[in-house]
Parts: C-alpha cells; sequence; structure tokens
C-alpha cells in the first residue's frame, strides 16, 4: 500500500492475499491474452521471486505468506480465502506441481471448521479471522486444475466445496456469508460475485468439457471471459503436462 499523494509506502508487506492479489493476475493473464513478451518477462521475473521469498513449507504442505518486501524476512505465516486465488494462477502459468500442492493446503484450510476461514494462521493451524464471504477462489483453483490434470480428485473437492456451502450458507432468500466458520452464525449479506464468480466456477467444475472452451478465453478476476483473437499463447512458451 502506498499512499498516492506522497508515493510513500504504508504497508510494506508483500504477499498473495487482498490488495495485490490481480497484479499477479494480470501479469500472467495479460502476457496471454496480448501476446506481450515485456508483461511475460515481468511475470517470470515476479513469480521466481514470489517462489523464492514468500512460499513457505509448514504444517506439511505448500502455503504463501507475508515477507518484507525490501528483506524477504518473513513478517506472519498467514493465508486465507482471498490467497485461494494462487494455484490457478500457478496453474495457468504452467507449475502445476506447486499449483496442486498449494490446492491441497487450502482443501487442508477448508475442512479444518468445514468451511474456509478468511485468514488462517498456517503454521499454527488457527483461525485469525473467522468470516467467510462466499469468495469464489478455492473452487476457481479447482477448475483450473481440473481443466489442466483431468483429475477427479479436483472434482471431488469441488463437491466437498458445494455442499459446505449449501449446507452452512443456505438460506430462503438466498445463501449467507457467515460470521466465524468455527460458529456456523450466518450474517445477512450475499456478496454479487457470489453469483458472478462462485456459482459459475462450480459450474464449469462439473460441467462437460465441452460447455466452454477454456484456450480460447481468459478470465478477469471477476471471472467473465475475454475471448482471445487466436489461441496460441506466447509461442508456446507456456507448457502444461497432463
Amino acid at each position: 500500500m502506498i499512499d498516492v499523494e506522497t508515493g510513500g509506502w504504508l504497508v510494506k508487506d508483500s504477499h498473495v492475499g487482498g490488495r495485490i492479489d490481480s497484479y499477479y493476475e494480470y501479469l500472467l493473464k495479460g502476457a496471454i491474452l496480448f501476446d506481450d513478451a515485456e508483461l511475460w518477462a515481468m511475470w517470470q521475473d515476479t513469480i521466481a521471486a514470489v517462489n523464492a521469498h514468500v512460499a513457505d513449507e509448514a504444517s506439511g504442505g505448500l502455503w504463501y505468506g507475508h515477507v518484507n518486501m525490501n528483506t524477504g524476512k518473513q513478517r506472519a505465516t498467514v493465508f486465507g480465502a482471498l490467497y485461494a486465488f494462487f494455484p490457478a494462477v500457478l496453474a495457468l502459468g504452467g507449475d502445476l506441481d506447486r499449483a496442486a500442492r498449494l490446492e491441497d493446503s487450502c482443501y487442508k484450510m477448508w475442512t479444518l471448521h468445514g468451511i474456509a476461514p478468511e485468514l488462517l494462521d498456517y503454521n499454527t493451524m488457527k483461525v485469525v479471522l473467522g468470516s467467510y464471504q462466499l469468495r469464489p477462489e478455492i473452487v476457481e483453483s479447482a477448475y483450473y486444475l481440473y481443466h489442466y490434470t483431468g483429475d477427479e480428485k479436483y472434482r471431488r473437492m469441488g463437491a466437498t466445496f458445494f455442499n459446505s456451502l449449501v449446507e452452512r450458507c443456505k438460506t430462503d432468500a438466498g445463501f449467507a456469508a457467515i460470521a466465524d466458520v468455527r460458529t456456523g452464525v450466518q450474517i445477512d449479506p450475499m456478496e454479487s460475485y457470489f453469483l458472478a464468480e462462485t456459482m459459475k466456477y462450480f459450474y464449469l467444475l462439473f460441467a462437460p468439457p465441452q460447455a466452454f472452451d477454456f484456450e480460447k478465453a481468459v478470465f478477469n478476476t471477476e471471472a467473465h471471459p475475454i475471448w482471445k483473437k487466436n489461441s496460441e499463447r506466447l509461442d508456446g512458451r507456456i507448457r502444461h503436462s497432463n
């Protein structure tokens, strides 16, 4: 975070969560959508630094925490619902190994209390911020990984996510956010992204492959598909092996 009037840094944490997440996403997706070599080079530099300094091995899995942006020194071992988009970005960038390992961690976060908290200390596996805001990111990542691997494991994960959502959040008038996943107490909001993203990714995860041609589109951060002019991506520099 910066002060837009002075340019001074207000928060010097580097991570993959809210307020920085779309930067990573759009570096890669911009490179793909526009076949832009400069954005591709920026993505390569950025993901190399993130994997070197922000990635963290803890609690038997791969996570991405908070570090000081200048020194790389760890500042917090927190990860949460908004961070769970990152397996999808890793998969889109061709790093299926890290994507799969991180989605496993996301699943562990979800099943800890039957639904994902906003923030979790992954070192202690204790909830830091317990609300659940009907967020789509963990489902998005399951969809990407299922697309690239064809592994039914990700549909089984998706079924767990969907059944939890129906059990914990469904009401007579829609779906409710949860004040704290540890108590399950519902609160009133249902954000518009629940329909635009969460339910859309559930549909795509379970739809037959011919229902949507993934390779001909790039999803923006609100899950709206932008159609590519051609299906070739950066002269084949991004490769996936199923």
